[in-house]
């Protein structure tokens, strides 16, 4: 059980470090500070897992996958306690807040503190820690060791202090969060931090109390994976605290992905109508939604301006009587406004292609009332969603109608 537990929270630790890897773009050291410390949490928790531990033992070096772990998850810590401090930015105050400077101290002492301690870890591994085989379980097979307590006591004096610093700064920043979101996930990331401080000095206690007093191996073993598990269980609420305040904005931004996959067909028809309308070539349905060239609000943004500069310059090419027609057809529509808006952007779009702008603009659309981009994109959305099966003898049947009312 515990296995599967180590495989379940690698997994989810690594899946968050992936969802959060565009932060490395971005000149954002607080972002990539928090990325680094979900990355170097899931090497280390990879390196936990049996079947990476088989792996990696394959080096001729005894235990290396525990060095290796412990190197990964001493980077992470770094990063975690990077990102505590960057979290307040550049305060503009006379006078900072102590537990703000205190925080800020940690974090700049902690990267010479952390090549020290990576430089002391290596030399204790290497030295007075007593590797004759491959461990199964590191800390268990070296139990009563001095030199792995020695060495273990250094690797946890950096998630000694990490875990108090975050646990404190979390849960004090849950108190002033704004949204619910956002408090909900600081305190579960500040309760997780408590948990990880309860389980650092437990393990502390455990790896001295088996050099100091004798301790039955199964008494030994029964406490180990008991703070293993508790390890894994402050991982997936940390997880989970973090992805809280991320699900308004995944949800946003599957909303806005959603409206462009709508408006796909109504935009890329006007824009090929009017090539200079847009800023780039208008390109497929996929290639449109998948591509990075600008975050997903700005290209809907622009999709609603190009739509309806568009829609300007069709004004030139409609006949007069085009959004009578457009109206009369679809009168019993069950949505008849945004359906005749479809119909006579259809016809004006075919009226283009077959003759040249008049002189003077026809009648404008019909005044809606948009508030913000969202209410446009909402509108053109239902627009397009018609457009979209409006075929071409549909097209020129409401050109027809336009010239007989006309007559």
């Amino acid at each position: 059980m515990l296995d599967s537990f180590r495989y379940l929270t690698a997994a989810v630790m690594t899946i968050i470090a992936v969802w959060r890897f565009p932060a490395v773009r971005y000149a954002d050291a607080h972002r990539r500070a928090l990325w680094g410390g979900y990355a170097g949490f899931a090497v280390a928790l990879w390196l936990y897992t049996p079947a990476v531990m088989l792996a990696v033992d394959r080096i001729p070096v005894v235990d290396l996958s525990a060095l290796m772990r412990h190197f990964a998850s001493t980077a992470a810590i770094i990063a975690s306690l990077t990102y505590v401090a960057t979290s307040y930015g550049k305060s503009s105050e006379a006078v900072v807040p102590r537990h703000v400077a205190v925080s800020r101290w940690i974090a700049r002492a902690s990267y010479p503190a952390g090549a020290i301690g990576v430089t002391l870890l290596t030399i204790l591994f290497f030295t007075v820690v007593d590797r004759p085989r491959q461990s199964d379980d590191f800390l268990s097979d070296h139990a009563g060791e001095w030199g792995a307590a020695a060495y273990m006591s250094v690797f946890y004096f950096f998630p000694l202090v990490t875990t108090a610093v975050c646990g404190y700064q979390w849960s004090r920043a849950s108190r002033q969060a704004e949204t619910t979101s956002m408090r909900i996930g600081l305190r579960l990331m500040g309760i997780s931090m408590w948990m990880g401080l309860v389980h650092t000095m437990a393990r502390i206690v455990i790896v001295w109390a088996a050099v100091l007093f004798p301790v039955s191996q199964s008494l030994m073993d029964t406490l180990i994976d008991l703070t293993a598990m508790w390890m894994n269980l402050l991982f997936l609420i940390v997880a989970t605290g973090a992805s809280i305040p991320t699900t308004s904005a995944a949800a946003a931004r599957w909303k806005t992905m959603k409206t462009l996959y709508l408006l796909h067909p109504l935009w890329f028809d006007l824009v090929k109508t009017f090539p200079g309308t847009s800023l780039y070539p208008p390109g497929s349905r996929l290639s449109e939604l998948i591509h990075l060239r600008v975050p997903s609000d700005v290209r809907l943004d622009r999709w609603t301006q190009d739509i309806a500069d568009a829609c300007e310059k069709l004004r030139y090419y409609a006949p007069e009587a085009l959004l009578w027609a457009a109206e009369d057809a679809t009168e019993s529509h069950e949505d008849p406004e945004p359906a005749a808006e479809a119909y006579w952007i259809a016809a004006a779009i075919r009226a283009a292609a077959s003759s040249k702008a008049g002189q003077y603009a026809t009648g404008q659309l019909q005044e809606k009332p948009f508030v913000d981009t969202n209410s446009e994109a909402a509108w053109l959305t239902q627009v397009s969603k018609i457009y979209a099966h409006i075929t071409p003898a549909d097209a020129q049947r409401i050109l027809q109608q336009s010239a007989e009312l006309k007559t």
